[in-house]
């Protein structure tokens, strides 16, 4: 069961890690420009970009849990209908994107905090970067198909494209022809078309033979769009709660100022390495649950539940030591700013503690989606978004930025308290 396991998170462990890779070159690019103002207005706009991007992340959750479920099932019609709504669905929305991309641009940033110089900043880094939401959202789709179908090793190969292109790119337009924000924003859209090619290349050469299960009246099939969309709705609003707490978070630090804006958006680099890693864990959770959820065998179910519990606690234990003995090492990698260094290292014992306060959290994930226990999922992340303003605050006025902190810490340590409580319920329950 751990080879199982290990089989599967390593490969996502290394796929996500190139995810926060890509956002601390960028950060380090904009932290050597000799002002806070280019590496607040690269955060501001990935905050754009998590509202517009996390908004259909709906789409690799729900199909990974249902596709593995199918996969468990051997119905190759129904993974077949799986990916094909998927990409219909990714399609349909890119297309709104492009059409709206004014109305998005103007709406997040009348509601984000922030100086005039960082959203100008922010202005242009959107309206070059947005243009990859085709290809990134299709990429969604096919990141959890192929998880759903066991097949870690293909999203690893994609996204280690995806960030190389992305790095190198993004290096060039910078450093080379000295195009700051726009240079990164481009870097990024460069990088996801040529990820989406790799996944098609992938998909043509494993599973050609799913193309002979394509109908179109199937794919639009009312039934089937309903039921997918049913568990894809759950998992939005979950998604959308996740959006709402960390574009907060982002906005609120703007609002205190740009050197906080910077040393908040450092900061969160170390909670988004900590969580692509666990991550890794919970794709294996999602496949492997999902698998065995679907072939109603209860005692695997149970066993790799408990083991990737301990794979995580055992994680979070390692990062709490990195984080503690080389914090400030590490933020002299996203900036040589003194003042911004200095601001981060007051908020740093809150980092070393957020991985024990939250890696359950993470595994939980895994196991709600690969089960499509997608009601109760919804409503234990309502359940920490409430405990997360309501910390906030209440702390606000006394604590400052640390009352920020706090609430974030609280928010993934209740997300893993609640779903602990109706685990029960939500999935072992089903197949008594």
């Amino acid at each position: 069961m751990n080879k199982n396991i290990l089989r599967l998170a390593l490969p996502n462990i290394f796929t996500n890690l190139t995810v926060p890779l890509l956002g601390m070159v960028d950060l380090h690019l904009m932290g050597y420009q000799n002002s806070e103002v280019f590496m607040g207005a690269v955060a501001l706009g990935g905050v754009i970009f998590n509202f517009v991007y996390w908004g259909f992340a709906f789409l690799r959750m729900s199909l990974s849990g249902v596709a593995a479920q199918a996969f468990g099932r051997k119905d190759d019609h129904e993974m077949a209908m799986v990916l094909f709504r998927g990409l219909l669905l990714a399609i349909v929305g890119a297309l709104l994107l492009l059409l709206t991309q004014n109305g998005i641009e103007m709406l997040s940033l009348s509601i984000l905090e922030g100086t005039e110089d960082v959203k100008e900043l922010a202005r242009e880094y959107f309206y070059v970067r947005i243009w990859a939401a085709p290809a990134a959202i299709s990429l969604m789709v096919f990141y959890g198909w192929f998880l759903g179908m066991q097949k870690a090793i293909y999203p690893m190969l994609i996204s280690v494209l995806v960030n190389l292109v992305n790095i190198g790119c993004s290096f060039l337009f910078v450093k080379h022809y000295g195009m700051q924000v726009k240079g990164v924003a481009l870097g990024s859209v460069i990088g996801q078309y040529f990820g989406l090619l790799l996944a098609v290349i992938l998909f043509l050469r494993k599973y050609s033979f799913i193309i002979k299960e394509f109908v179109f009246k199937h794919v639009i099939n009312a039934t089937g769009l309903k039921a997918f969309l049913h568990v894809g709705g759950d998992i939005f609003i979950r998604t959308f709660c996740i959006i709402v707490v960390f574009t907060f978070f982002t906005s609120r630090s703007a609002g205190i100022g740009n050197v906080v804006l910077a040393a908040n958006s450092a900061l969160l680099q170390f909670l988004f390495l900590f969580s692509y890693f666990l991550d890794g864990f919970a794709y294996a959770a999602e496949a492997l649950v999902g698998k065995y959820y679907g072939a109603k065998d209860t005692f695997k179910l149970r066993r790799v539940s408990r083991l990737l519990m301990m794979w995580g606690l055992g994680f979070a234990i390692c990062f709490c030591v990195i984080y503690w003995v080389s914090g400030r090492s590490l933020l002299t990698i996203f900036t040589n700013m003194e003042n911004v260094i200095d601001e981060a290292e007051n908020y740093l014992p809150w980092l070393i503690a957020m991985p024990l306060m939250s890696f359950a959290s993470y595994i939980y994930d895994g196991i709600y989606i690969g089960a499509t226990a997608s009601k109760l999922m919804r409503n234990t992340m309502l359940l920490s978004t409430i405990t997360f303003f309501v910390i906030f605050y209440s702390l606000k006025s006394s604590m400052g930025n640390h009352a920020l902190w706090f609430a974030m810490i609280a928010f993934m340590f209740a997300r893993g308290v609640f779903q602990a409580a109706f685990i029960r319920k939500g999935v072992f329950a089903k197949l008594s």
